[in-house]
C-alpha cells in the first residue's frame, strides 16, 4: 500500500524520485491520511490539499539544513509522512502518539509547533536573519503560509520587515480559498482578483525580453520599462500589494501540478531578496467529498471510504457547551436588537451557522484576527450595541492588549463566550484554554465566571448583558452535562451552595461541576459527609460563602479546568490571606505548571487529578491529613 513511503527515510531522496514515481507518492499519502481518519477525527481536507506541494518543496531543497515553517500546522500531515514517521502516523493525536502539528520533540524538520496562525513569516524571517549573523551562509528559509492566517496583523508586519531587511525569504501563499469556513474580507477580495490574472509574471518577462530590444537612448528604456510594468501591473493585478511591500511575486499558480510546482520552485529558490509564490491550492484535492465539503471535512469525525465516496461516518447527536452557547446567543440577539455576534474565523466551531443566518447584518466574521475582533467590540460597545465576541480560550491570548487597553480600560460592556476552556484532547498544547482565567481576573473592571452545568449557560449570558462593564464567560469541548439542584439565578458575585458537608467542602469552579458532585458521593460511601459549591465566579468572588466554606469545614478543595498559577484556587487564597482566613486544610486541584500533551480529554483530566478519581484521591490524603479520617482508615 505504501511501496514508497514505507521506503522514504529521508526527504532529501524525493530529488532523485521521477515524475511519475512524486505522482505515486502523492496517491500513498492521501490514502495514509484517509487511514487515520477512518480511526479517529484528524485534520484532512487542509492535508489533503497540500500534498504536491509538500512533495515540491522537500525536493526542491534540503531542509537538514534550510529552514521550514507550515502555518497553521494543522497542514503538516504530509510532511510528517515524507520526514520518515510513517510507522508512527497511526499514532497520530493520540496519548503518547505523534502530535497533530508540527513538533520539535518528534523530528529535526519540525522547528516550531505552529497551533496559532500567522507567525511563520516572522519566524522564517528570524531563522534567516539569524542565520546570517552566525555565518551560516546558503541556508534557504521558507514560510508556507495559508490564504485564511493572511489577514492577521503579524503577518503585515513580517512582510513590512522583511522589505526592510532584503533577507533571501521564500513565502508560499497557500490559498485554497478556505480558513476553516470560507474566507471573509478584503484580503479575500484581492486574492481572488488574483486568480484571475494567473499570467502576471509570464507577461511580465515577456515584456522585459521586448523592451530589451529596443534601442537604448538615455535612460528612456527604463522609463518605458518601469511604466509599462506598472501599467500591467494596475491592469492584471490590482496593485500587486506583495511587490509594493518589498517581494518579488510570482503567480498564481497551480499549487496541485507537479511539473508545475517543480518549475517554479526551480526558478525561484536560489532568487535573492522576499520572494512571494502564490499557489493555488483545492482543499480536500484528491477526494471528491472533502472537495464537495471542505468545511465538514475540516476536521471530520471518523468515517470509511470508498474509492471517491464515504460509504459510513461517524456522528454524535450529544449536546455540547457550544450548541447551548449559540442558542443563547440566538435567543437574546432576538430578544434586543442591540445585541451582535463577532468571531474570528471560527463560524463553524462556535456553532454560530443559524446565528449568521437569521441576522446576517449582526454577525461579523473578522477573519484570524482576534486583536482587531475584540478591539471591533470596544467600538461596537462605545456606540452603544452590545457585542458578544465567541472566540476559543487559547486564541483571545492573542488580543491580550486589547483586552486591555480597548476593553477594560475603558470598561466596555463587551461579553466574551470563551468556547474550548480547559483542555481540548487531541489538539495538545498549542490549544489547551487553560489561561484565561488567570489572564482576565487581573484585569480591573472583568466579571470571569463559568457555568457548572447546561443549566448556567442561558442565565449566565442573560445575566451578562445586564452589566456595564466587560464580562467573559468560559466553557469546555465537552458534552452538556445537568446537576440535579434548585437552580438558583445568577447573580454578581455570588456562588450555589448544592451539598453541605460537616466533613469537608469541594468548590467547583465551572466544567467540573458534575465530576465533583459524583466524587462526593463516592466520599460519602467512604465515610466522608462532604458537599459541594457552584463556585460560578472567578471575580467577583463570593466571599461570605467562600470564607464561610473554608472556616466551617475540616477541610476544602477547589477544582477548576485551568492553571492553578493565578487560576480560581489562587483567587481564592489571595482573598482568604488578605482577610487573615486561615486555610492550611485547603488544597487547589487544577492544570500544573506545565504544558499538557494531547490526548483524549478524559485521559488528560485523570493525569492532572481532576477526573472522579482524582478528586476522590485528593480529598482522601488531605482528610487524612486534617485527622478526619484516622492513621488506619483505608483512603480509597
Amino acid at each position: 500500500m505504501y511501496e514508497l513511503l514505507s521506503k522514504l527515510d529521508c526527504p532529501s531522496e524525493l530529488r532523485s524520485f521521477s515524475e511519475n514515481q512524486k505522482l505515486q507518492l502523492a496517491e500513498e499519502i492521501r490514502n495514509a491520511l484517509c487511514a487515520v481518519v477512518s480511526q479517529r477525527t484528524a485534520h484532512f481536507a487542509s492535508n489533503l490539499g497540500v500534498v504536491e506541494l509538500c512533495i515540491a518543496l522537500h525536493a526542491a531543497f534540503d531542509f537538514r539544513k534550510d529552514r521550514l515553517i507550515w502555518d497553521t500546522g494543522h497542514q503538516v500531515y504530509p510532511h510528517k509522512l515524507v520526514s520518515g514517521r510513517l510507522s508512527e502516523f497511526p499514532t497520530i493525536r493520540t496519548k503518547g502518539g505523534l502530535m497533530g502539528y508540527p513538533n520539535p520533540h518528534e523530528s529535526p524538520f519540525d522547528l516550531f509547533m505552529t497551533g496559532h496562525a500567522g507567525c511563520s513569516v516572522s519566524c522564517a524571517l528570524g531563522l534567516k536573519t539569524g542565520d546570517d549573523l552566525l555565518g551560516e551562509t546558503g541556508q534557504r528559509s521558507v514560510a508556507v503560509i495559508g490564504d485564511g492566517a493572511l489577514p492577521s496583523g503579524i503577518v503585515f508586519e513580517a512582510l513590512n520587515n522583511a522589505g526592510e531587511l532584503q533577507k533571501d525569504l521564500l513565502v508560499v501563499l497557500n490559498d485554497n480559498k478556505m480558513s476553516i469556513c470560507p474566507r471573509t474580507g478584503g484580503l479575500a477580495k484581492y486574492l481572488d482578483r488574483a486568480r484571475m490574472a494567473p499570467f502576471y509574471e509570464n507577461s511580465k518577462r515577456e515584456l522585459h525580453k521586448l523592451v530589451s530590444k529596443v534601442p537604448v537612448v538615455g535612460d528612456s528604456v527604463e522609463k518605458v520599462l518601469v511604466q509599462a510594468k506598472d501599467a500591467l501591473k494596475s491592469s492584471l493585478h490590482d496593485g500587486m500589494i506583495f511587490e509594493e511591500l518589498g517581494f518579488r511575486y510570482f503567480g498564481p499558480i497551480n499549487g496541485n501540478d507537479l511539473t508545475v510546482l517543480r518549475e517554479y520552485l526551480q526558478l525561484i529558490k536560489d532568487a535573492k531578496g522576499p520572494v512571494l509564490l502564490h499557489v493555488l491550492t483545492e482543499k480536500g484535492h484528491g477526494f471528491r467529498p472533502a472537495i464537495e465539503d471542505p468545511v465538514k471535512f475540516h476536521t471530520p469525525p471518523p468515517f470509511q471510504r470508498e474509492d471517491q465516496k464515504v460509504i459510513s461516518i461517524k456522528s454524535s447527536s450529544s449536546r455540547t457547551y457550544t450548541h447551548a452557547f449559540s442558542e443563547s446567543i440566538l435567543k437574546v440577539m432576538g430578544d434586543d436588537e442591540r445585541v451582535v455576534s463577532i468571531t474570528a474565523a471560527m463560524c463553524q466551531g462556535n456553532k454560530l451557522e443559524k446565528v449568521r443566518e437569521v441576522f446576517p447584518e449582526r454577525f461579523f466574521d473578522t477573519a484570524i484576527c482576534e486583536s482587531h475582533a475584540v478591539a471591533f467590540a470596544a467600538g461596537l460597545a462605545k456606540s452603544g450595541v452590545r457585542p458578544i465576541v465567541s472566540i476559543y480560550s487559547t486564541f483571545l491570548q492573542r488580543a491580550f492588549d486589547q483586552l486591555f487597553q480597548e476593553v477594560a480600560l475603558q470598561n466596555l460592556p463587551v461579553m466574551f463566550c470563551l468556547d474550548r476552556s480547559g483542555v481540548v484532547g487531541p489538539d495538545g498544547p498549542t490549544h489547551h484554554g487553560v489561561f484565561d482565567t488567570a489572564y482576565l481576573r487581573m484585569f480591573p473592571n472583568f466579571v470571569v465566571m463559568a457555568p457548572g452545568d447546561e443549566a448556567d449557560v442561558a442565565e449566565m449570558v442573560n445575566f451578562a448583558l445586564t452589566q456595564d462593564n466587560p464580562v467573559s464567560i468560559r466553557y469546555p469541548k465537552s458534552n452538556l452535562e445537568q446537576v440535579e439542584r434548585t437552580v438558583l439565578p445568577v447573580e454578581l458575585g455570588k456562588s450555589e451552595v448544592i451539598e453541605s458537608g460537616h466533613d469537608g467542602m469541594i468548590i467547583a469552579y465551572g466544567s467540573l461541576l458534575a465530576t465533583c458532585m459524583k466524587a462526593a458521593e463516592r466520599l460519602r460511601s467512604e465515610g466522608l459527609d462532604v458537599g459541594v459549591v457552584n463556585a460560578r465566579f472567578a471575580k467577583p468572588l463570593d466571599r461570605e460563602t467562600l470564607f464561610s466554606t473554608i472556616q466551617n469545614s475540616a477541610f476544602v478543595l477547589t477544582v477548576e479546568e485551568g492553571t492553578l498559577l493565578g487560576g480560581f484556587g489562587s483567587a481564592v487564597l489571595e482573598a482568604a490571606h488578605a482577610e487573615s482566613v486561615p486555610c492550611s486544610h485547603l488544597k487547589c486541584l487544577g492544570v500544573t505548571d506545565n504544558f499538557v500533551e494531547h490526548a483524549e480529554r478524559a485521559e488528560l483530566l485523570a493525569d492532572l487529578g481532576l477526573d472522579e478519581d482524582g478528586i476522590v484521591r485528593a480529598a482522601l490524603v488531605l482528610a487524612k491529613e486534617q485527622g478526619v479520617l484516622a492513621q488506619g482508615q483505608k483512603v480509597g
